[in-house]
């Protein structure tokens, strides 16, 4: 691995692969179909050096193209990843192997059990293939990999700007921070998507803010119903600007992860070789550092 120290957080990546959307990688991550190993055989629930396979027990629709699934752990087990990490998937296709990241929603402490909430793109082969999965099917998985390791209060103020299934990663650490009385970070999350009924996890958002003052929502879509409430439009920079404190706020450290073109929009990609790269785009406009911007 590489390792680069981003503020108080440090974030692990992987040398060479590309962790974005549609890329694919061969025996990559040192592990082969051939090298697969039953988790179930294997001490421990998950290996960043072995692929080990987890049986799908449930199918749960969450919109028209996105579902949550969930693996079962071997003897109730606890996935007990660290926020904010991700989990690699396999499948075959084509004579190779593809390799993509998810971050599991369900909570680190649940026992049995690990949920991917997954939305299916046309051209997403690993989305198709999940989407294509029966319940007793078997996934290969390895990690778990560090993304961020959260910290309660290690910063004063968190910006979050997320698209589409970019929210999986802070919704993993807005669980977190809720579940902590003595967590006290200021949180502000943006999250984009194309209609009221593609928001993922909103009503998890809702029930997390609803307990907790300190973090306030803001949705908004670009195909808006004649109901909706919330903010119409892409994420820009009057948005940015309207909704969220500035980078003037001491403390602050804005967040962001989606697809590419958000990425690109709001503070340019990262490096080819999965670094954090210069920051660019509507944050870089607005005045930020790249010492207050982390890209997932």
């Amino acid at each position: 691995y590489q390792r680069r120290v981003h503020g108080r957080c440090s974030f692990s990546m992987f040398r060479v692969f590309r962790l974005g959307f549609g890329v694919a990688i061969g025996s990559a991550f040192g592990g082969a179909v051939s090298e697969r190993v039953v988790a179930k055989d294997v001490p421990g629930v998950f290996s960043p050096e072995e692929w080990r396979s987890f049986e799908l027990e449930g199918i749960f629709p969450i919109s028209s193209n996105t579902k949550r699934f969930r693996f079962r752990l071997p003897n109730k087990q606890q996935a007990n990843m660290t926020v904010a990490s991700c989990l690699m998937t396999q499948c075959p296709d084509d004579g190779k192997l593809i390799a993509r990241p998810y971050t599991p929603t369900s909570a680190e402490d649940a026992s049995g059990y690990l949920d991917l909430v997954i939305k299916r793109y046309p051209d997403g082969k690993m989305s198709n293939h999940i989407f294509n999965m029966k319940v007793g099917d078997q996934l290969p998985m390895k990690g778990p990999f560090l993304k961020l390791k959260y910290e309660a209060n290690m910063y004063k103020h968190i910006t979050m700007v997320a698209g589409g299934t970019g929210i999986t990663p802070m919704y993993q650490m807005l669980r977190k921070i809720a579940a902590n009385p003595n967590d006290h970070t200021q949180v502000d999350l943006l999250f984009g998507n194309q209609t009221p009924s593609d928001i993922l996890l909103k009503k998890e958002l809702d029930q997390l803010a609803g307990a907790r003052d300190t973090i306030r929502l803001h949705y908004t879509v670009d195909k808006p119903t004649d109901a909706w409430t919330g903010e119409r439009g892409y994420i820009n920079r009057e948005k940015l600007g309207r909704l969220l404190p500035g980078p003037s706020t001491p403390g602050c450290t804005v967040m962001v992860c989606g697809p590419p073109p958000l990425v690109d929009s709001v503070c340019g990609p990262k490096g080819k070789d999965r670094s954090q790269g210069p920051l660019l785009g509507l944050l870089k406009e607005m005045g930020y550092t790249e010492e207050q911007v982390f890209k997932f």
